[in-house]
């Protein structure tokens, strides 16, 4: 059977905090993130949102601002932001605890961004970190399935684990591209949430994404993944697609 198209919205959105995620990680110990770390995110938009995704992905605490309250509102149901102030001196005092603690947590001030940065100044409040550029990746692998995403996309993360392990020392796959991409696969899910609920991208190397696609093909097929599941590699600037379907019953 053949799958709908991804919503480009969604598609588009996990792309970007992919590509901010590995020129955020880079900085990082992958596997410990960048946890004890201060982002500041600037005005919340578009780019931020995604920029803060990526940071929660990545470890650290962020802060952001903006003005119009609605988007920070709107930022909290979506689950991209967790505390939405209307002070800079309440944001510090979340950000103060959570980074103590070296926990995640995104907070946004209810501010212009220009009124918060001059305060910042005042205070002599430095970031470690500022919004990242976007990287992008040599080698990209997406995937999704035909219906349960819940129940089904774990199993496909644990083919691409996998994957990732038996490629261990192959050109580009080295233990922190591993362990960053790992990271990735585990806590990506629980950021990007109902953005991107049946919808998982891996930046890998050409290795593992041709073996992760023998192996989906090989299990569905062999029905024991029994569920149609449709995957891209993309790399050179070209998109491969394959949908590989499970045997009639």
């Amino acid at each position: 059977m053949a799958l709908d198209p991804i919503p480009s919205a969604a598609s588009g959105f996990a792309l970007q905090v992919e590509r901010f995620h590995a020129s955020l990680i880079s900085a990082a110990e992958p596997e410990a993130g960048l946890g004890g770390k201060l982002l500041y995110a600037g005005p919340l938009n578009g780019e931020a949102r995604a920029i803060i995704v990526a940071a929660n992905i990545a470890g650290a605490a962020t802060l952001t601002a903006s003005a119009d309250a609605e988007l920070g509102k709107q930022a909290i149901r979506d689950g991209v932001v967790d505390f939405l102030v209307t002070s800079l001196d309440e944001a510090l005092r979340i950000l103060k605890n959570e980074i103590r603690k070296r926990e995640t947590v995104a907070v946004c001030v209810a501010l212009a961004p220009e009124t918060v940065e001059q305060e910042m100044r005042e205070r002599g409040v430095r970031p470690d970190l500022t919004r990242p550029i976007e990287i992008a990746a040599p080698t990209l692998l997406a995937w999704r399935v035909a219906f349960s995403p819940a129940l089904w996309l774990p199993r496909l993360d644990c083919v691409a684990l996998a994957c990732l392990e038996d490629n261990l020392g192959a050109p580009g796959l080295d233990s922190e591209t591993r362990d960053s991409a790992r990271r990735w696969l585990r806590l990506a899910p629980r950021y990007l949430g109902r953005l991107a609920q049946n919808l998982r991208v891996l930046r890998c190397s050409s290795e593992t994404a041709a073996r992760f696609r023998k192996q989906i093909q090989e299990q569905v097929e062999g029905g024991e993944i029994g569920i149609a599941v449709e995957l891209w590699i993309s790399r050179d600037e070209r998109c491969e697609s394959y949908c590989f379907t499970p045997p009639m019953s």
